[in-house]
């Protein structure tokens, strides 16, 4: 009995193990990651044990809580694209298709506030829907969150290119995760030609891809590092920056990261021993090229989960689906085995299938369901959403503070 605990014991520390793990990960395609399956010898007819991902609901309900404000301003983007600034009821079914059709009727009625249907049974004209007199109000907003935002986009863009291998990402790449990032749905034309001192368009094996012209040493500081910058801990001297062993893994180095462990999470000491360990290894700059480092090397690996780090923090809501990571698999030389990397660190990131995909969240950026830092794209889109006349969590503070009267 006392050697079939201490079995028990190793398999579950060997379970825990952060950063060198070689046990199989188990992933459900459909659904997300649901565990990580560990094989080993057990006594005739007992299951293999699983290691259960621990579920945060506060980051859970983030995704629901875009659902309703979603449809909303994808309804105000589709109206501002008419000519006459209304939509036809009758050709919604053409824009979004039959059955997201009754979603978007559903929040016309529900909504009126934002939207109003003119024309109908006593007007001989067709019904159309179009925004609410304070619904342009703050629609015009818009124009000025998209000027205050360019030179935000344009130094995420140059970033992006720098954590390339190349220093260059296809079209097709920047375009899937483009509403992510914040920019404008004609960015090719409105931002990228504009810049011709930092970009450049070329065709490379029949793919349009985006160059960076110019290196700038200045923008090759992570968000990470900026973080650490501030709280004066990034060029601090090796002896301030010693701790004891942390309870929840969080060390105080100019290459820590910051880890939230879920609530239900309990990690050994030798778990807490592994963290400690790699937060104190060095970190090469994710905008070092790839290409210096064998994979096998543990710094490589550490280097690897800044890099996702860095990804994410450049979107406006620092989160992107799965498939929008593995998108730059190549160019920036990403794990081959992503998600059960991004699982290992779920101190820093955290997927949940809660969304129509999966979606992997950068957990520093939150508190709670609460983006903490908002763009001003975001803060536009706020206000818009706060005529709904409800607090949505990460959208307004308060409502009524956002409606224009």
């Amino acid at each position: 009995m006392r050697d079939l605990r201490m079995h028990r014991y190793l398999a579950f520390s060997q379970l825990h193990k952060p950063y060198g793990m070689s046990k199989m990960g188990v992933f459900d395609a459909l659904s997300g990651y649901r565990g990580t399956q560990i094989m080993h010898k057990t006594t005739v007819g007992r299951k293999p044990k699983k290691k259960i991902y621990h579920r945060v609901h506060e980051l859970d309900r983030v995704m629901e809580l875009q659902k309703k404000p979603s449809l909303i301003l994808e309804l105000k983007s589709l109206i501002q694209s008419q000519k006459t600034e209304s939509l036809l009821l009758r050709d919604l079914e053409k824009f979004v298709g039959f059955v997201q059709k009754w979603n978007y009727m559903a929040v016309i009625e529900k909504y009126p506030s934002i939207f109003h249907v003119v024309g109908g049974q006593s007007d001989k004209s067709p019904p159309a829907v179009t925004l609410s007199e304070k619904a342009k109000k703050i629609a015009a907003l818009e124009t000025g969150a998209r000027m205050q935002m360019e030179p935000i986009l344009v130094r995420n863009l140059r970033k992006l290119l720098m954590l390339s291998v190349d220093c260059r990402l296809s079209l097709e790449t920047i375009e899937l995760i483009a509403s992510e990032l914040g920019l404008p749905s004609d960015f090719k034309n409105s931002l990228i030609l504009k810049y011709p001192q930092f970009f450049r368009l070329n065709e490379v094996y029949g793919r349009e891809y985006l160059h960076l012209e110019n290196w700038d040493s200045s923008l090759a500081v992570t968000a990470r590092e900026e973080r650490l910058a501030q709280q004066g801990i990034l060029n601090s001297s090796g002896k301030s920056w010693r701790a004891k062993l942390s309870k929840d893994g969080n060390f105080s180095g100019p290459y820590a990261f910051r880890l939230n462990f879920p609530a239900g999470f309990r990690p050994n000491m030798s778990y807490l021993e592994e963290v400690q360990r790699w937060q104190k290894m060095d970190l090469p700059s994710p905008y070092l090229n790839a290409r210096r480092f064998e994979a096998v090397d543990p710094k490589a690996r550490k280097r690897a989960v800044a890099v996702l780090h860095e990804l994410l923090s450049l979107t406006m809501e620092k989160r992107l689906t799965s498939a929008q990571l593995d998108a730059f698999h190549s160019e920036y030389r990403l794990p081959a085995r992503l998600l059960l990397c991004l699982i290992k660190h779920h101190g820093i990131f955290y997927i949940t299938n809660k969304g129509i995909k999966s979606t992997v969240i950068l957990k520093e950026a939150y508190d709670g369901s609460n983006l903490i830092q908002k763009w001003p794209l975001l803060e536009f889109r706020d206000k818009f959403v706060g005529l709904m006349g409800r607090k949505y969590g990460n959208l307004c503070a308060e409502a009524s503070s956002c409606v224009v009267n």
